[in-house]
């Protein structure tokens, strides 16, 4: 008898509008933290594509959005894992993102990428791989940071959101040591297999949010902090954020959109910090404090 093959779950989501991309990418950031393909299918429609080899993760996701969007489409199928990882490599590229280049584990003898830092990345969904605008705005800004060497080796870091792990690695490849936090227990699994992929040592993975970070700084705080998640809980947690930062340290928000920017610059203000510098992506936007 032939062996089984393994299963992976999608979970396709179509929307029209753009308030209702805005309002699902909000819905998946907080649900399916690991990450969607987003894709317009016509002038009006967008579709999102979540992908997971664990069922409950997609059908939390799919919960979640028609518990906040009755009318939206979901699709959900389950597919020979064989084929899903045929789809992803047709569909992963190499991202270059200042001095760093993201790669596959298939790609990574790839020529022409000499004079670029490696991040090994396992991809298990799109949010991570750098692809998407918010993850590639944060490599964008901390390549910026290291050349101008706001950003050092042996300084600490803090990376919020981590997801498959890719801004922690590129902090760890530049000589950097901390810590990455998700909140989402699939996303933790990710960054410690990409993590081991890169064998990247000098950080450490946990499951949970601020209050993890508080307990390993034991009093201390981070010369860097990366927050990639979204314009809500960055001014949530703008205070207990602010309060883990380094004097003379570096601040990167991203997750949001341009016409969030304003709120939540000022929510750190409010903290004491000066005004942001701001690096856009099309509707995307990246605060950073330097």
């Amino acid at each position: 008898m032939p062996k089984s093959m393994k299963s992976c779950f999608r979970l396709d989501i179509l929307v029209s509008g753009d308030s209702d991309v805005e309002l699902l990418s909000g819905i998946l950031a907080l649900h399916a933290p690991c990450g969607w393909e987003e894709q317009d299918v016509s002038d009006a429609e967008t579709r999102f594509r979540v992908h997971s080899e664990h069922a409950e993760y997609v059908l939390k996701a799919r919960n979640a959005v028609q518990e906040s969007m009755p009318g939206v489409i979901c699709r959900l199928a389950e597919l020979e894992e064989q084929d899903w990882l045929i789809a992803w490599r047709d569909y992963f590229t190499p991202v270059v993102c200042g001095r760093f280049v993201v790669l596959p584990p298939w790609l990574t003898r790839q020529r022409g990428f000499s004079d670029r830092t490696p991040i090994v990345i396992e991809p298990k969904s799109a949010f991570g791989t750098g692809h998407h605008a918010t993850t590639a705005l944060c490599l964008r800004v901390l390549s910026d940071l290291l050349d101008s060497g706001r950003v050092r080796p042996a300084q600490k870091f803090l990376d919020l959101g981590t997801g498959s792990g890719v801004l922690a690695i590129a902090c760890a490849r530049s000589g950097l040591a901390g810590l990455a936090l998700d909140i989402d227990q699939f996303a933790v699994d990710n960054a410690l297999e990409n993590k081991r992929l890169n064998k990247a040592e000098n950080f450490e993975v946990l499951n949970g949010g601020l209050e993890r970070a508080a307990e390993r700084a034991a009093g201390g705080r981070y010369d860097v902090i990366l927050a990639n998640i979204l314009a809500g809980p960055l001014m949530e947690f703008a205070s207990a954020i602010a309060g883990m930062l380094a004097g003379d340290g570096c601040l990167v928000l991203s997750g949001i959109l341009g016409n969030q920017a304003d709120k939540v610059e000022a929510a750190y203000r409010a903290e004491g910090l000066s005004g942001a510098r701001r690096v856009y992506d099309g509707e995307w936007v990246a605060l950073v404090w330097n």
